[in-house]
C-alpha cells in the first residue's frame, strides 16, 4: 500500500476553438496529455506490475494507446490487440512515453490536413476503408479517456499519486 500521497493539480477541461474539429482535437489532446503524465514519472517496477487480475499495468495501457493512435490515424494494421497491452521487458517508462508521443505527433500531422469532419481519415493505403474524421476523433476520445481512467486508478494504487 502506498505510504505517501502525491497530489498533482487537476487541469480543467480545455478551452478550444469553435469548430467541431477544434473541439474534438482539444479534448483528445487533453486526454492524451493526461495518459502520458500517468506514466512519465511512475516508479519501477510498478509501471509494469499488474494491478488487477487481467494483468493491466501502466506501460501496457500506454503501449496499447500508441497502437490505437497508429491504427486509427496512420493506417497501421494490428493483428493481435491483446498483445498491444504488454510492454517488452526492456521498455522503460521513457521509451513507452516517447513512442506514444511520436505516434501522437504523427497522428496530429495527419489531422492537421483534415478540415471536413465528415470526410474519411486520409490513409497511406487504400486497401481498407477509413472512418470519418468525426468518428475517429470521437472514438479516440472515448478510448483514451477510458484508459486514462484506468491509469488514474492504477497510478493511485501504485504510489498514491492522484490528479492529472
Amino acid at each position: 500500500m502506498p505510504t505517501a500521497r502525491r497530489r498533482r493539480s487537476d487541469t480543467p477541461p480545455p478551452r478550444t476553438g469553435d469548430s467541431e474539429i477544434e473541439v474534438l482535437r482539444g479534448f483528445l489532446d487533453y486526454l492524451r496529455h493526461s495518459a502520458a503524465a500517468k506514466v512519465e514519472d511512475a516508479p519501477e517496477p510498478g509501471i509494469r506490475t499488474a494491478a488487477v487480475p487481467s494483468g493491466t499495468n501502466l506501460l501496457g495501457l500506454l503501449g496499447h494507446l500508441t497502437h490505437v493512435e497508429r491504427s486509427m490515424f496512420l493506417g497501421d494494421r494490428v493483428t493481435d490487440w491483446q498483445a498491444t497491452f504488454h510492454a517488452a521487458p526492456q521498455d522503460s517508462a521513457a521509451d513507452v512515453v516517447a513512442r506514444y508521443r511520436t505516434a501522437v505527433e504523427q497522428a496530429d500531422a495527419v489531422l492537421d490536413r483534415c478540415t471536413d469532419a465528415g470526410a474519411p481519415v486520409p490513409r497511406p493505403r487504400s486497401d481498407r476503408p477509413a472512418p470519418s474524421v468525426r468518428w475517429a476523433l470521437t472514438h479516440m476520445i472515448e478510448e483514451t479517456g477510458r484508459h486514462a481512467g484506468h491509469m488514474d486508478i492504477i497510478r493511485e494504487l501504485l504510489d498514491g499519486a492522484t490528479g492529472r
